[in-house]
């Protein structure tokens, strides 16, 4: 048993809700969501059209503290939240009506930064929500409404439930495996999970056909297999995570779970290295290949996620490229046009020649005395490919350090091949002078000798080759060059 809660603690606590859309006491700003372009940018996308809606409707709110002023009406989409509609609170009293339906899905009733009502819209759009604000969750009463009722039970149990557990898991994280201490807050901490358990699947039971009872189940955590052992465990847990989710109901994306579950999925339950997080992304969109809302959302989740630039992660340039060209083609990127599909698979073929492990493509161009100078001309265990633009402030702050840990070089370790870009020849003649490079340095004002060999999105890029010419090391600044260089020479 202690295994199965210390493992929900290591990764995601089985019993945390993860469905609840905003635990912070912070507003939600009204934005829309994103699609990507050809350029691989994020562009404001138009709600989706095929929104699920409920209806007609008239709900209404009445607020024991607020007698007036305007009140929102705030759609959960994905990440963002869209404002649907608004109203006025007039004695006391707001209103919303709707002959046609709003999308079913999660809700604010918005009146200020830190005043707002979170609330369920499923098929009956026609009840009364009575409440203070900012919200209380305690005082608050629901007419008409089944899908609001258990939603404010739900939240109101975990409350008590977090407030309960929070202190035993403080002293379970504190790792005194051999105290009395820790052994009874694990069985204390098992028999809350085992009451909310079965909280939750009296409710499921009972109301098996309700929208809440589908965005609840989605935010469930798969159960930790106690006679797996630990590695083993972990794995299964990662591929059943996505079970409780019902693909096919689409008023999901118009809630906060799925996105919860992709920032656990690839955050917690993912190794942060390239190869793990393509592995994930593979098997979760092919369970969204015959949902076509969900398989949009997560592809363009998951290629935003890892764009180059937009990350810490090394080489995400490898994500990126195999998101395009697998996800973003012509067959399977219903949402785009042939153009902006072109365009990224084009941009993806220009990243796909320069990632790590794969063999550093040489290039030749004119040094400052108009020599040709080529990349395997060096002969050092190890290659710098720097490229920069003397232009660039950041530039103008590595060049110096790369120039200085050249020259400090006890042993020939490494060499460096410098490739200027985007500048004019005298522009680029002044800049190794004024930095005293040392280094081989090129530049082709045409850029034909660099195109789709070494990907640079931001000036200065970094790429370190081996003995063997294999690219090691990427998107790295100039003081992690001999680390970089050790951990490959520890590898052999």
């Amino acid at each position: 048993m202690w295994k199965y809660v210390a493992a929900c603690i290591l990764l995601i606590n089985a019993c945390t809700n993860s469905t609840e859309t905003n635990s912070s006491n912070q507003p939600p700003e009204a934005s829309p969501s994103g699609a990507m372009t050809g350029s691989g940018k994020a562009v404001m996308a138009p709600q989706n059209q095929q929104s699920v809606l409920g209806g007609p409707a008239n709900f209404s709110f009445q607020f024991g503290n607020i007698q007036s002023g305007p009140l929102y009406l705030v759609c959960v989409v994905g990440n963002q939240n869209v404002r649907m509609d608004s109203s006025t609170i007039i004695n006391n009293v707001a209103r919303f009506e709707n002959k046609e339906g709003y999308p079913q899905g999660v809700y604010y009733a918005v009146h200020s930064d830190k005043e707002f009502v979170q609330f369920i819209l499923g098929a009956d759009q026609e009840f009364s929500i009575r409440t203070n604000l900012p919200e209380n969750l305690v005082n608050t009463q629901i007419e008409g409404s089944k899908e609001n009722q258990l939603f404010l039970e739900s939240r109101i149990y975990d409350l008590n439930y977090e407030a309960k557990v929070k202190p035993l898991n403080d002293i379970i994280k504190a790792g005194l495996k051999n105290s009395a201490e820790y052994q009874d807050a694990l069985k204390k901490l098992q028999i809350e999970v085992d009451a909310r358990d079965t909280f939750l699947e009296k409710i499921f039971r009972e109301h098996p056909d309700l929208f809440f009872t589908k965005f609840k189940k989605a935010g469930q955590n798969p159960k930790f297999r106690d006679e797996l052992p630990d590695e083993e465990q972990v794995i299964v847990y990662r591929r059943e995570y996505w079970d409780s989710v019902d693909f096919s109901d689409t008023r999901l994306l118009y809630t906060s779970v799925i996105d919860n579950k992709l920032n656990n999925y690839f955050g917690q339950l993912t190794t942060h290295k390239p190869d793990s997080i393509i592995a994930s992304a593979d098997y979760l969109l092919n369970k969204t290949f015959d949902y076509p809302l969900f398989y949009k959302y997560i592809a363009n989740w998951i290629a935003l996620k890892y764009e180059p630039t937009k990350t810490n992660l090394m080489d995400s340039e490898a994500i990126f490229v195999h998101m395009v060209q697998n996800y973003f083609t012509y067959d399977r990127a219903f949402w785009s046009d042939s153009a902006s599909v072109y365009s990224l698979q084009l941009r993806a073929k220009e990243m796909s020649n320069s990632l790590i492990g794969q063999k550093g493509p040489n290039v030749s161009a004119k040094d400052p005395d108009g020599n040709i100078k080529s990349i395997y001309d060096l002969t050092s265990d190890y290659i710098v490919v720097y490229m920069f633009n003397p232009t660039c402030e950041h530039c103008m702050v590595e060049t110096p350090k790369l120039v200085s840990l050249y020259n400090q070089q006890k042993e020939h370790l490494f060499d460096v091949y410098s490739i200027a870009i985007e500048t004019q020849d005298e522009e680029w003649k002044n800049y190794l002078i004024k930095n005293k490079v040392p280094f081989t340095s090129v530049f082709d004002p045409t850029n034909q000798a660099i195109y789709a060999t070494y990907y640079v999105d931001i000036t200065p890029e970094i790429y370190i080759l081996n003995k063997e010419r294999i690219i090691i090391a990427k998107n790295i600044k100039v003081d992690q060059i001999m680390e970089a260089i050790r951990l490959d020479q520890n590898k052999k």
